[in-house]
Order: structure tokens, then C-alpha cells, then sequence
């Protein structure tokens, strides 16, 4: 695995990651090349389809241009990983962060109680995930535009049908005020927040498990936890299982990461969490 941290997360999102997209482009999408205001222009009209209000459209593309720093990162990033497990772990499992996860789960022992109970994931993993992702919302969750980016990356012909599902699911956040535009700031792929969701797994298992009316996966810690919890129930995870190397749950955990060394990564993590 490489080791530069964002371009770790960079590399398990573009080769491994599962988490499925809003829908493949239907087929009236937006032919990807040529002319970037043209291909706005088309997607613009998806995106009405799709029930996306026009002063939501505007705001979010006036002035979009192509960010070719995404597009570097991607050609230059697109691989497997390059350490070993223990490589890798030994980077990633260490003292300090394992010490902050077990004050954080002291502090949220009522929440993460309840979410485990609720979605029959265990708080231990729901605390590895926090913290290999975010350092628990502490660390970098990325400072790029989220519609440009996935604009940019849209409009680029090798994947443009998910990115192109991306965007319109990136719009959805902001038309359902789940996020304003100013806050819909991510990383090199467009995912989002503390536990980095791309925005169509946004839509799909969010949890406004605050109550304020608001999927928020930046700011919220409950709506993070229990939204990430909803994605592994959601996708089959087994309450009181083990969830180690070959069980069911592993499988399961592919949903979130499909590497076998990152989701390895997670179960160390939530072992060493719980002694």
C-alpha cells in the first residue's frame, strides 16, 4: 500500500471499494469528452430529471471548471496495494490512536450502545472504521469541491457512468439540505465526512440518527456511527457473528472496502480496542 494517507484512501476507493452507486447513468447520459460546458449543460438536464431543482443546479455549476489535480491523482494513484498486512497495519494500529478511540468510546458509550444494539454492529468496529478513516473526524476528510471533483472525474470516459451517478447523488445532498454546497467539500474521489461515504452510499445508508432533520456524515457523530453501522446491516451483517478473516461478516465488510488488507486492518483495530 502506498503511504501517503490520502493516497492510500485514493487507491482503496478506485481499486477496491464497493460501496454501490446512486445507478448506473441512464440512457440519455452525458456524453463524456469534448467540450466540460457542454457535458455540464447535459448533465444539468439529468439532473432536473432526476428532481434536482434548478437553483440547486445553477449553484452548484456556475463557474465549474475541470480540476486537473483530480485527474492526475487519478491516473497516478489507480493500483492495488504495495505493503503487506503487516506492513500496512503496523502504520495504521498504533498507541495513540488506539488510545483516543478508547476515550471517544467512553465519552459515546450511551450512543455506540444503542447503535449496537439497534443494528447489531459491534461499537469496536464502528470505532476502527472512525479512526482509520478520520482519525475520528480529527484527521483529514479532504478540502476539494465535491460536485467538481466528480464533474471532473464524470466527464472523464473510463468510469463516467458511476461518476456520473455520483454527481447526481452529490446534487441530491444538497437539494435535500442534508449539506449546503459551502460544506460539500471532500476528497480526491468525492466521498464525504468522518467515515468517507461516496454520495450515492450517502443517500443509501444515511441515518439522521439525531433527529434534527439532517443526514449530516460531516459534523454529526451519531448520524456518522449509526450511518455507517446502517451500510453493514444493510448489506448483510450478521448481529453477535464474528467478523474476522473468513467469516461471514468479513464478506460482508467487502461492502465497505473489497481489500482484504484494509478490512484485515479494521478487525486488528477493533481486537486491539477490545483487548
Amino acid at each position: 500500500m502506498i503511504a501517503s494517507k490520502v493516497a492510500a484512501r485514493i487507491c482503496a476507493l478506485l481499486g477496491f471499494l464497493a460501496l454501490p452507486a446512486l445507478g448506473a447513468a441512464p440512457a440519455s447520459a452525458a456524453q463524456c469528452g469534448g467540450d466540460f460546458g457542454r457535458f455540464l449543460g447535459a448533465m444539468a438536464r439529468e439532473a432536473q430529471a432526476a428532481g434536482i431543482s434548478r437553483g440547486v443546479i445553477d449553484a452548484a455549476f456556475s463557474g465549474l471548471s475541470e480540476d486537473q489535480a483530480v485527474l492526475a491523482f487519478d491516473r497516478r494513484q489507480r493500483g492495488t496495494f504495495r505493503k503487506s498486512f503487516e506492513e500496512y497495519a503496523r502504520t495504521r494500529v498504533v498507541p495513540a490512536r488506539i488510545n483516543r478511540a478508547r476515550k471517544l468510546m467512553a465519552r459515546h458509550a450511551a450512543l455506540l450502545s444503542r447503535i449496537e444494539r439497534q443494528y447489531g454492529v459491534p461499537k469496536e468496529l464502528l470505532m476502527a472504521i472512525w479512526t482509520l478513516e478520520s482519525d475520528n473526524g480529527t484527521g483529514d476528510m479532504g478540502k476539494r469541491p465535491v460536485v467538481r471533483t466528480l464533474a471532473t472525474l464524470a466527464h472523464d470516459c473510463r468510469r463516467t457512468e458511476l461518476f456520473q451517478g455520483e454527481l447526481l447523488a452529490a446534487l441530491m445532498i444538497v437539494q435535500r439540505g442534508d449539506l449546503p454546497l459551502r460544506d460539500l467539500v471532500g476528497a480526491y474521489a468525492g466521498e464525504i465526512g468522518q467515515t468517507q461515504f461516496l454520495p450515492s452510499s450517502y443517500i443509501k445508508y444515511g441515518v439522521d440518527y439525531d433527529g434534527n432533520g439532517h443526514v449530516d456524515l460531516r459534523h454529526s457523530v451519531p448520524d456518522v456511527l449509526a450511518s455507517t453501522a446502517n451500510l453493514l446491516r444493510t448489506n448483510g451483517w450478521q448481529a453477535g457473528a464474528p467478523y474476522g478473516e473468513g467469516t461471514a461478516n468479513f464478506q460482508v465488510m467487502r461492502e465497505w472496502n473489497r481489500s482484504e488488507i484494509y478490512r484485515k486492518t479494521m478487525v486488528l483495530f477493533a481486537q486491539r480496542l477490545g483487548g
